[in-house]
């Protein structure tokens, strides 16, 4: 007997990496660096995703500190403009990244599916019971 199905229950997860138990690296800091590498300027990138200039070079300053890499190649501005460009190194970060998420958000879904198979929410034996029944 199937108590609950709702087929539009996903599962969710949010991951981010950690450097001797502080977070380095998430979703806020991959897109500051998506961002930057489609504006090509940190300033563009910032409010772009409605964060401060002083956050986002904050940032990167303690990605580059807890990853041991330069990311972020800087340009001074000026009569020229600056800007701002990824390094190769970042770039392959965030595809490993990518991958990550690809690879845990998989696994998620397998599990999910299989611990509430057909959208089964509760087990008729659980002791739950619906509102229906009462």
């Amino acid at each position: 007997m199937q108590i609950c199905y709702n087929d539009s229950m996903e599962v969710r997860s949010k991951i981010w990496l950690a450097v001797d138990g502080e977070p380095v690296f998430g979703s806020g800091r991959e897109a500051l660096l998506k961002a930057i590498d489609k504006l090509g300027s940190i300033n563009k990138a910032s409010q772009d995703i409605h964060l401060s200039y002083r956050k986002a070079l904050s940032y990167i300053q303690t990605m580059e500190k807890r990853l041991g890499a330069r990311l972020v190649e800087r340009k001074a501005g000026g009569l020229h403009g600056g800007g701002a460009s990824l390094t190769k190194e970042a770039k392959e970060f965030l595809r490993k990244y990518e991958r990550l998420e690809e690879g845990v958000n998989e696994m998620l879904d397998k599990k999910f599916l299989e611990i509430f198979e057909n959208g089964e929410m509760f087990n008729k034996n659980s002791g739950v019971r619906s509102q229906e029944s009462e």
